[in-house]
């Protein structure tokens, strides 16, 4: 289950989206940037379509043997000292997370980036039990201020603008309007560390975990990260079973995948490969170091090789920048923490094509997001997969409701389609009639912003059969 999904409601929030110009620019200049930055670090790498089949590869050789390495993994750990902690579901996750949480005392917590945390909606189980969970991203900080989710996997305040942020200063931290970037960081800055020096938590998520050494590595270029995982007594650590690699050495593949798919850099600022807690009284970081590994529907997708393959999603985000859909409606559309093309096929599979239904529909299956993916997820494939089991279901899945316009629309098409006799009718209704069916027919919301193509005066077939064409 996904905390606070509301996927359902996927073309009412989109049509809202469409009208909102500020977020519409805000979305299309980051994402223009970002994917520009990505094509430009891309080519500095001439073996990158190898680079992407060998990171492919790694994933489907784990989650194919996931039992195994999440054991090796789990046994290296533990030696290292850390505790380890299952969690069937978001319930139990958030339970064990909260228990971890009194009883380090921890007023406040301070976490990082997070979409594991933010799936299973652990920041409000914590308020409810008396905690004060504190968001050290800036982005995701934003977001906390505001009241939101993310609406991006790397870049979580994407769709909001300068202005709205420095207005969200002045009234959430009763701080003189500013809306210089670098001031706005400096108020944020100054703000975080006295969250730092208080807190006696730390929860981070995980990058990649690595079975062959019981090591977890986070990527970050703020610092946040590193000051999470170290200045607190206590360190815990948030993964889903998928996360997995088997060697140390098949990091490198992925350091040279992930940085440049998501925010077109060589690498990010900053890497913390963690192994363990602390061993003597003057080594830095944690005292103690807790490592939860979430499932939360994730097992229930390994026995499918097409639906397995969702799992090797590394959360780059490249696949949302490169989507004309996403680009158009931004993330808070989707109504769920994982939005964009990987969410409309992570999300449905993890809380139930009942409950997100419509997601699988969110895309022109323009193949934009297979193109970028750095381990090669064929999205396109999934979605049609996701919208044949929406329209019909498996037993005890919910079929995903259908207007009546949408059943009639394709009863006539696939009456139309299996018959040439009736196939050339159509046709010529359609010649005759194009200008009424644009107007007052089912496409007129498409077509309101769009200058559809006029059928041809004359169809292909007649102008072959007279010998028009050679």
């Amino acid at each position: 289950m996904i905390a606070h999904l509301h996927a359902q409601e996927f073309p009412e929030r989109a049509r809202d989206a469409l009208t909102d110009g500020p977020l519409r620019q805000a979305i299309a200049r980051a994402t223009d940037t970002i994917g520009d930055r990505r094509a430009k670090a891309v080519l500095e790498i001439p073996e990158w379509e190898e680079l992407r089949e060998q990171a492919r590869a790694v994933k489907a050789h784990t989650l194919a043997r996931l039992d195994h390495y999440l054991l090796q993994f789990v046994g290296n750990a533990e030696r290292q000292g850390i505790v380890v902690h299952w969690a069937r579901d978001h319930a139990e996750a958030c339970s064990i997370l909260g228990d971890l949480a009194a009883a380090a005392g921890a007023h406040p917590i301070a976490k990082s980036k997070s979409m594991v945390t933010e799936e299973i909606g652990l920041n409000r189980v914590l308020e409810e039990r008396g905690l004060r969970p504190v968001e050290t991203d800036l982005g995701e900080w934003i977001v906390q201020l505001a009241g939101e989710m993310p609406s991006h996997i790397i870049v979580p305040a994407i769709h909001k603008s300068r202005q709205q942020i420095a207005d969200l200063f002045a009234s959430k931290l009763n701080v003189d309007r500013t809306e210089d970037p670098a001031e706005l960081t400096r108020i944020a800055r100054r703000i975080l560390r006295e969250e730092f020096v208080d807190a006696g938590l730390g929860i981070s998520g995980v990058n990649f975990a690595i079975a062959e050494t019981g090591s977890i590595l986070l990527l970050e270029n703020e610092g946040n990260i590193r000051l999470t995982t170290s200045l607190p007594k206590v360190h815990v650590a948030v993964m889903g079973v998928e996360k997995l690699l088997p060697r140390l050495a098949d990091l490198e593949v992925f350091l040279r995948l992930l940085p440049r798919s998501g925010t077109g850099q060589r690498l990010t600022t900053y890497q913390s490969l963690l192994t363990g807690a602390k061993r003597r009284l003057g080594d830095e970081g944690p005292e103690a170091v807790h490592l939860l590994i979430l499932d939360n529907g994730r097992s229930s997708m390994l026995r499918n090789e097409l639906e397995r393959e969702t799992l090797a999603c590394i959360r780059c985000g490249a696949c949302l920048n490169a989507c004309p859909v996403y680009r158009h409606v931004g993330g808070h559309s989707y109504g769920s923490v994982y939005p964009g093309p990987i969410g409309a096929i992570v999300t449905p599979q993890l809380a139930g094509i009942g409950a997100a239904g419509e997601l699988p529909f969110a895309s022109s299956l323009c193949g934009a997001c297979r193109d970028v993916c750095p381990v090669k997820i064929d999205i396109p494939r999934m979605l049609l997969r996701l919208r044949a089991r929406a329209v019909a279901p498996s037993p005890g899945e919910s079929a995903r409701p259908r207007p009546w316009s949408e059943r009639l629309g394709f009863r006539l098409w696939a009456w139309a389609m299996t018959s040439a006799s009736r196939y050339r009718l159509t046709s010529r209704l359609a010649r005759w009639f194009h200008g009424p069916l644009v107007r007052f027919g089912p496409l007129r919301a498409w077509c309101a912003d769009r200058e559809p193509p006029r059928p041809a005066p004359r169809p292909f077939r007649d102008l072959w059969e007279k010998g028009s064409i050679q």
